[in-house]
């Protein structure tokens, strides 16, 4: 295989990403382990690399004594047709051990548009598509992440499903596995003893009626597991294994830095937003933890950046001691501190300024709506006022090129609401011209996602826009945000409804899904490779048209196809924020004191966290 692998590797396109042996990762001695676990990462090592959950499950798996964990990235498709007609199978880069030789092999679900990846990845190796093929020597197929959160179009692929943070349930998993495996049970007895594990969905225990429309009628659980799954969290960030000495890549990868995370969840409560609903609650980590990683992390990696990462990392109570600490400390080592995005106020340009002494890149806010009541829809909780005041203070202190992000297709968008977007695009693009002293390079970049509704958001019964009308929103701010210093970027409509599509979809997917990668989808969220005329052909031949599920509007009386997953927020509190979202009436944000009711720490036992020992005393009279 090596001789093989050698002289394919001549042939393809950025072959580091195929060959391992790089700095900090780990290779245990195969026979020694009792349990082998391949972490799976269904996109390109580029991409795969970046992500911070799968340093953290390598080292929590590695730090076993009894277990071994190793990667292997989806190859992109020069790889996999020299892979294919040289008849070599998927393979993990520390050993080059074919993944059907794995114990356990574990997908990160990050993106609905990786989903034929994973079915990809799964034929390369030899691995029985469906779990229903499985035998008791094929390996336990499981998958985890945001994408987890209705994961019914991969339902029979995929062994078990984890929900919640992994870090929190993996060593529980393999402990059943490895007793299963001591005792010979059967493949249905390992599923069984999985599916009382909290956390974990087994899929083949759990069976769903639809209605004609292709709504759920009702599902059905067996006897012997929950009805309803709920969400590991972690209790204390303080206390868990964090990746201080993580694998450093051969090449340049889409987050080429050390990555501190500063928190988990978000209080903001916007409305679309998934992640600020399946990562509640909120937890922060103590500063002198944080500032002790930072140090391991320099010694370890040789990286010049450090990232300080979470869904609000500005939010995090505290930020101004940790930035501090990083810049006093390796500003003279010339290590950039960086922010992934700020909040739309002064505050954080003031942050900014402090932790790009080193370096400094374009500063990126996130407005997400052209007008002040659209905003109030989603729950933003941002003014124009504190967007001018954030990029006039930029501009004062010297930027010159900024970044703001906007969403098309929310629920009640007018014209209106897409003037809006035109008019604070050169609101903020004259702002700096009657500040900054470097015109001529002066650049604002306006780029534009469509809504996409995801499960566990108030947001979840309402339709997406129809691709027509995505479209014409599209060409409406083309036509407009352009000119001299001005940028304006957007997404492929296509994509956006095949993502809800997949989002909001059931176990009718699942075939659809088969066939579109029968015909060759391969990375899909990429525009090289993504092919919009066979997924039309793969829907078309189950009476099925792409955009059936992203444009239904459910009701708050339908049985939802992810109404047996439970995140911790309350489903009647989702409900209530839809009303609210209507009217127009925004949402406290908890981290100010007062609870609004979601529901999520009195579910899963646990409260908000906050710098310094603060709380937030939950109330119950939504629950």
């Amino acid at each position: 295989m090596e001789q093989l692998l050698e002289r394919i590797l001549a042939t393809v396109e950025k072959p580091s990403r195929y060959v391992g042996g790089e700095w900090n990762s780990i290779s245990k001695k195969w026979d020694q382990a009792e349990v082998k676990m391949a972490f799976a990462f269904p996109d390109v090592y580029e991409v795969g690399m970046s992500h911070l959950g799968m340093q953290i499950l390598y080292k929590v798996v590695n730090d076993r004594p009894d277990a071994l964990m190793e990667r292997v990235f989806a190859p992109w498709v020069d790889m996999e047709e020299k892979m294919r007609a040289a008849g070599l199978p998927l393979f993990s880069l520390e050993s080059r051990r074919p993944l059907a030789e794995f114990d356990v092999v574990g997908f990160t679900l990050q993106y609905e548009m990786s989903f034929t990846n994973i079915l990809n990845m799964l034929d390369m190796a030899g691995i029985p598509m469906r779990s229903s093929d499985r035998k008791g020597d094929n390996p336990l197929v499981i998958a985890g992440g945001p994408c987890g959160f209705n994961p019914e179009p991969l339902a029979p692929f995929i062994d078990a499903f984890v929900l919640g943070e992994g870090e929190e349930v993996i060593n529980a998993v393999l402990d059943v596995y490895l007793a299963q495996k001591q005792q010979q049970c059967s493949r249905r007895d390992t599923l069984s003893a999985l599916a009382g594990v909290e956390g974990i969905y087994v899929p083949a225990f759990y069976q769903f009626e639809y209605k004609q429309d292709g709504t759920v009628k009702e599902f059905k659980s067996d006897s012997h597991v929950p009805p309803v799954v709920k969400k590991r969290v972690v209790v204390d960030v303080n206390d868990v294994p964090f990746p201080t000495r993580p694998i450093v890549p051969h090449t340049d990868v889409v987050h080429d830095r050390m990555m501190l995370e500063v928190m988990r969840g978000c209080t903001r409560g916007c409305r679309f937003c998934q992640a600020g609903t399946i990562y509640r609650p909120v937890r922060e980590k103590d500063p002198e933890n944080l500032l002790a990683q930072a140090e391991e992390l320099v010694r370890s990696t040789g990286w010049d950046e450090i990232s300080l990462t979470s869904l609000s990392s500005s939010d995090y109570s505290g930020i101004s001691e940790v930035i501090g600490g990083l810049v006093d400390r390796y500003s003279s080592e010339r290590i950039n501190v960086a922010l992934p995005s700020l909040r739309a106020d002064a505050f954080s340009v003031e942050l900014a300024k402090e932790v790009q002494r080193v370096r400094r890149s374009s500063l990126t806010f996130a407005p997400e709506a052209g007008t002040q009541r659209l905003r109030d829809v989603i729950n933003k909780g941002v003014t124009e006022e504190n967007l001018m005041e954030a990029v006039t203070s930029a501009f004062k202190a010297g930027w010159s090129s900024v970044k703001l992000y906007f969403m098309i297709g929310l629920p009640s968008e007018t014209e209106a609401d897409l003037e809006g977007i035109v008019s604070l695009a050169r609101r903020v693009l004259e702002a700096g011209r009657n500040i900054s002293r470097s015109k001529g390079r002066l650049r604002v970049t306006v780029s534009a996602s469509s809504f996409v509704p995801k499960s566990h958001t108030p947001f979840q019964w309402e339709p997406q826009d129809s691709l027509i009308e995505l479209q014409e929103k599209q060409r409406f701010l083309k036509q407009r945000i352009k000119g001299k210093g001005l940028t304006f970027n957007w997404h492929e409509g296509q994509v956006s409804m095949l993502e809800a599509d997949l989002a909001r979809g059931n176990r009718d997917l699942a075939p659809v899904l088969e066939r579109a990668w029968a015909l060759g989808c391969r990375f899909d969220g990429w525009s090289e490779c993504f092919d919009f005329s066979k997924w039309e052909k793969a829907f078309e031949c189950f009476g099925i048209k792409p955009g059936d599920y992203a444009l239904r509007r459910y009701s708050h009386e339908d049985v939802l196809p992810w109404d047996h997953l439970d995140a911790g927020v309350s489903k009647k509190y989702l409900t209530l924020e839809h009303k609210r979202a209507l009217d127009g009436v925004p949402t406290v944000d908890c981290r100010g004191g007062k609870c609004p009711g979601c529901g999520i720490c009195p579910s899963l036992e646990i409260n908000t966290q906050l710098v310094g020992g603060k709380s937030v005393e939950p109330v119950q009279d939504l629950l």
